[in-house]
């Protein structure tokens, strides 16, 4: 009996610890689980905040976050075809082709490689510019801008690349306006259909034009007028619009400097050219480089008068006639050398208010002096002093009519040399806002100098980004 049992005993002892086992079991495989749960919940929230913070750093370390352009890929026949039929955007009257001044970027051919000897002070970097190729000059600019994007979402502005001043150059003589607006309105049916375009309808977009502004303005009411309707266009009141001169009444226009003859490659350049201009010897009070204008206009009175008192004050200042028999203004080096020896360069108005001479006059360290406030101070905000007497002499043309023939001299001798020297040193300070350089220039010292283009880009986007945040 006993055996029995113990063996019935032994038998049963298993089946008693059976449910005990199977309870550690289910206990070990629960908290394995609920381990591998807590563990996976820390993975997914070390990923989730590396990722967090690698995309912060990297949104930190993306120094053109608010400053990418994307490029409209305009048709060619708003460009590329406008420059490959440049003989026709050649004028009459014009000397040299318009083609020659499309060579090197828009900056035309360089100084000195016509085979005749260039003055040892300026480098290689001197060219015969057009002042009308600023939408070339800056369209290959853009080319080279380092903030390109082709993700439109990631843009902060539209860049479009029509050449709408080489484009009306060459339809000029057109008696029909209807000719001489289609590529304009051609141009904005296609923009419209693009969709960058829609998000914004256009406001966050920008155009470039060579010309002044009055050349796109042309009266609806009259269709015999100068220009286009460009800048008339339902279209064009949201874009904003960089050109050489803007109309004083616009809320979308804004001038940027016209082209000058220097184009540096590097901030060692422009330190070396402002260098040399500080130390020149200026010989010459004052000076004019200009033609006579129509005189029963107002900017052409001005002239007149400027003209006269320049000559009748022949000890202290220097004419330079330009007009197309005369000659005297064919070489660029000529007026650079006359801008370098003058203390004063004056800068009445001519066929409109701005003048490319006043650029010219900056780049040689020469004061400009205006007699009319729409020449520069309500044009290149973005570019020049704030201060307007810091680097510039206004004389109203009230006051030239009453003072005699000798009031621009008496002006000038009055001011005190102090006063003179410090004008000059903003004058010069100045150079590197007003020149365009090499779209390729080379950047070793991580170049902080900003050149007109840099400043146009900024102005244009800082624009832009107050028309989103209102």
């Amino acid at each position: 009996m006993k055996n029995n049992n113990s063996s019935s005993s032994i038998k049963n002892q298993p089946c008693n610890k059976k449910p005990t086992i199977l309870l550690l079991l289910l206990s070990l495989l629960t908290t394995s689980l609920f381990l591998l749960r807590l563990s996976q919940n820390k993975i997914i929230l070390i990923t989730t905040i590396t990722s967090d913070s690698d995309h912060h750093n990297r949104d930190r370390q993306d120094s053109c976050l608010g400053r990418y352009i994307y490029i409209h890929n305009l048709p060619s026949r708003f460009n590329t075809d406008i420059l490959q039929d440049c003989e026709s955007i050649t004028r009459p009257k014009d000397k040299i082709s318009i083609c020659k001044y499309l060579d090197n970027f828009g900056f035309g051919p360089r100084i000195g490689d016509d085979g005749v000897s260039i003055d040892s002070k300026y480098s290689p970097s001197w060219y015969a510019t057009n002042q009308f190729m600023l939408e070339v000059i800056f369209h290959e600019k853009m080319k080279m801008y380092e903030c390109l994007t082709r993700n439109s979402s990631l843009a902060s502005a539209f860049y479009i690349p029509y050449y709408a001043g080489l484009d009306f150059r060459r339809n000029l003589r057109r008696r029909s306006v209807a000719e001489r607006d289609a590529a304009g309105k051609e141009m904005f049916e296609w923009l419209k259909k693009q969709p960058q375009w829609k998000d914004m309808s256009g406001i966050d977009h920008f155009l470039v034009t060579g010309r002044i502004s009055r050349d796109f303005r042309r009266n609806p009411d009259n269709n015999s007028l100068w220009g286009t309707n460009l800048m008339l266009l339902p279209e064009s009141q949201n874009i904003s619009f960089l050109t050489i001169e803007r109309s004083p009444t616009s809320h979308n226009e804004f001038a940027i400097p016209y082209p000058t003859y220097f184009h540096p490659t590097s901030t060692f350049e422009i330190r070396q050219w402002q260098d040399k201009i500080k130390l020149t010897n200026r010989t010459i009070l004052f000076s004019f480089a200009g033609a006579q204008r129509r005189s029963r206009s107002q900017n052409g009175l001005v002239r007149t008068q400027v003209i006269e008192q320049c000559k009748s004050s022949s000890k202290t200042c220097r004419f330079l006639d330009c007009d197309v028999k005369a000659n005297g203004c064919d070489d660029p080096m000529s007026l650079m050398k006359l801008f370098e020896s003058s203390v004063f360069c004056l800068q009445p108005p001519g066929d409109s208010l701005t003048r490319r001479s006043v650029f010219d006059s900056i780049l040689a360290g020469c004061i400009p002096v205006f007699f009319n406030q729409g020449s520069a101070y309500k044009q290149y905000v973005w570019h020049l002093p704030n201060n307007d007497g810091e680097y510039s002499v206004y004389i109203p043309v009230k006051e030239l009519r009453t003072g005699g023939k000798s009031k621009i001299e008496e002006i000038l001798q009055g001011i005190p040399n102090e006063k003179v020297i410090g004008m000059r040193e903003n004058v010069i300070r100045s150079v590197p806002k007003i020149v365009y350089t090499k779209p390729n220039r080379y950047k070793p010292d991580k170049e902080t100098l900003e050149d007109a283009f840099d400043v146009a880009v900024k102005g244009v986007i800082k624009r832009i980004e107050k028309f989103k945040s209102n």
